[in-house]
C-alpha cells in the first residue's frame, strides 16, 4: 500500500471552562481551529463526501475535548442502549492511541440520541485483536445538539453536533494531561447511510453499504489501522506550529515490510525469513537497510533512522503490527 501521510492538528489549551452541551458556542471554542473537512476513508480517489464533517479539539487539566459538526439534511438515530453497535446508526467515532505503537487503543462511538459505545482493543482486529466492550470511560461527558428535528422525515435539517470530554485519568492510566509538545495518534470518523422514508419514518436503502468519512484517510475501509490516524500535538493557549514527524520515513519503511509479510504469508502459508523474499531491497536516504529476523511469535523487523544533527534512532515492527522506537 502507498504511504499516506497522516494529517496533523495542534490542540490548544482551553482558555476557560468548556460547557459540554453539544452546541460549540462557548467562547473557548472560537479559539480552536477546525480540522480539514473529512474525506472518504479510502482517500482522494473516491468521491467527495455528500455532507460536510469537521472537528475541533481542546484540552485542560482534567479533560481532552473533541467536538464535531456533522452536516445532515435528515438527522435520525434508533439505538438507545449503551454499548450497542452504534455504527448501525449514523454516528461519530473517536479512536486514540496515546503512545502511537498501534496497540492498546481506545474507541468511542456516539449517535444523535447521545447513545455511546466505548471499547478497548489490545491490538487491531486484523492482527487477532478482540474488542473489550466491558471497558468503560468513568467521568466521560457527552452531549449532542440537533440543528433541526430528530427522526422527522417531513422537514429538512441542518445537521447535528457532538461535544465530548474525555477525562485524562481514564485514558492510558494518566493522572494528568500530556506534556506540551506531546503527540497522540487520534482517528476521527463518521458513518453515514443512504436512506429513504415512508410511513413517517426513515429506512436504510436496501443493499447500500455505509459511507465512511474520516479526518485523515486510511486507504482502506478499516478504521483499525492506527498508523494512519492523525497526529494531535498538544500545545498551550497560544498558536504553535505543528512539528513534522521526523520518524515518518522509518514508519513507512516498516509498514511496507509489515504489509508485504502479510501478503507473503497469504500466498505461501508462512512468513518470509529474508527481506529478499519480499522483494524489498531499497531504503530511503534517511533509513538504513531493513533487517528481518524470526521470533517465537512470528517475525520482527527494524530499521535505523538517520537524522541530521541528531543521534540515529532504531525503529522496530513485529508481525502483529506493534511499532516502536528503542531510543
Amino acid at each position: 500500500m502507498q504511504p499516506l501521510v497522516p494529517r496533523g492538528y495542534v490542540c490548544r489549551r482551553a482558555s476557560g471552562p468548556v460547557r459540554v452541551d453539544g452546541k460549540l458556542d462557548d467562547k473557548v471554542w472560537a479559539a480552536a481551529p477546525w480540522t480539514k473537512d473529512f474525506a472518504d476513508i479510502e482517500g482522494a480517489a473516491k468521491p467527495k463526501p455528500r455532507f460536510r464533517t469537521r472537528a475541533k479539539m481542546l484540552w485542560d487539566d482534567e479533560y481532552f475535548y473533541i467536538a464535531a459538526e456533522l452536516e445532515e439534511p435528515h438527522v435520525w438515530a434508533t439505538l438507545t442502549k449503551h454499548d450497542a453497535v452504534i455504527f448501525r446508526d449514523p454516528d461519530f467515532e473517536v479512536f486514540m492511541d496515546p503512545d502511537g505503537d498501534a496497540h492498546r487503543y481506545f474507541e468511542f462511538e456516539i449517535n444523535a440520541l447521545n447513545t455511546g459505545w466505548d471499547l478497548f482493543l489490545a491490538k487491531p482486529y486484523k492482527d487477532g485483536g478482540k474488542a473489550d466492550n466491558g471497558w468503560e470511560i468513568p467521568g466521560l461527558k457527552t452531549a449532542v445538539h440537533i440543528r433541526g428535528t430528530l427522526n422527522d422525515p417531513t422537514d429538512t435539517d441542518r445537521g447535528w453536533s457532538v461535544e465530548l470530554a474525555f477525562p485524562w485519568r481514564a485514558l492510558a492510566g494518566r493522572a494528568g494531561p500530556p506534556r506540551a509538545g506531546e503527540v497522540w495518534r487520534v482517528g476521527l470518523s463518521r458513518v453515514a447511510w443512504q436512506i429513504a422514508h415512508a410511513g413517517g419514518r426513515y429506512t436504510k436503502r436496501p443493499g447500500m453499504p455505509e459511507d465512511n468519512w474520516t479526518w485523515t484517510p486510511q486507504g482502506v475501509i478499516d478504521m483499525h489501522r492506527p498508523e494512519r490516524w492523525g497526529r494531535v500535538q498538544f500545545a498551550g493557549e497560544k498558536t504553535a506550529a505543528l512539528v513534522r514527524d521526523v520518524a515518518q520515513p522509518a514508519r513507512d519503511a516498516l509498514q511496507e515490510i509489515y504489509y508485504a509479510q502479510r501478503a507473503y504469508r497469504k500466498a505461501h502459508g508462512r512468513w518470509a525469513a529474508q527481506l529478499a523474499e519480499l522483494g524489498l531491497t531499497a531504503a530511503s536516504p534517511h533509513v538504513g537497510a531493513p533487517r528481518v529476523r524470526a521470533t517465537a511469535g512470528g517475525w520482527e523487523a527494524e530499521v535505523e533512522l538517520r537524522l541530521p544533527k541528531a543521534a540515529a534512532q532504531t525503529w522496530s515492527i513485529r508481525y502483529d503490527a506493534r511499532i516502536w522506537s528503542k531510543n
